[in-house]
Order: structure tokens, then sequence, then C-alpha cells
């Protein structure tokens, strides 16, 4: 499965919202040495109740707007 995901890092809560055909993903952590995109794995692992290991970014690491794969 491909998810269109916009990370919006430093928020005060960590959550998931639907917005249309993208997830808008709120994580407090910071976009410095890949800790947001660490947070997000997490967090769409928890979410999509899979593995961490089968979640990966194809596209968008240093962006907010990011194609993630989830096997």
């Amino acid at each position: 499965m491909i998810v269109n995901v916009r990370v919006i890092p430093r928020a005060r809560v960590q959550k998931i919202v639907a917005d249309g055909d993208t997830l808008r993903v709120y994580t407090n952590a910071t976009p410095t040495d890949g800790e947001a995109n660490t947070a997000v794995i997490k967090m769409l692992a928890k979410h999509y109740d899979v593995p961490k290991s089968r979640i990966a970014i194809v596209r968008g690491a240093t962006s907010h707007d990011k194609v993630i794969e989830i096997n």
C-alpha cells in the first residue's frame, strides 16, 4: 500500500489525521537527524498495526510531503 503523508514536526500533540487522500502526521519530534522520520514510521506502524520494518519512505525523506510504502 502506498500512502501520501504530510508531516508536521514539533507539534504539541502526536496524532494522525486523514485529509482527503493524504494523512497528516503531527509529531513532537524535531526534523533534525531523521528524528521526525523515525517518529512517523513508529506512529504509522502503530496506526496500521504492522511492524516498523514493513514501512519504508519511498520519496521525500527530507521533505514535509512524503510517499510511504507499507508492505
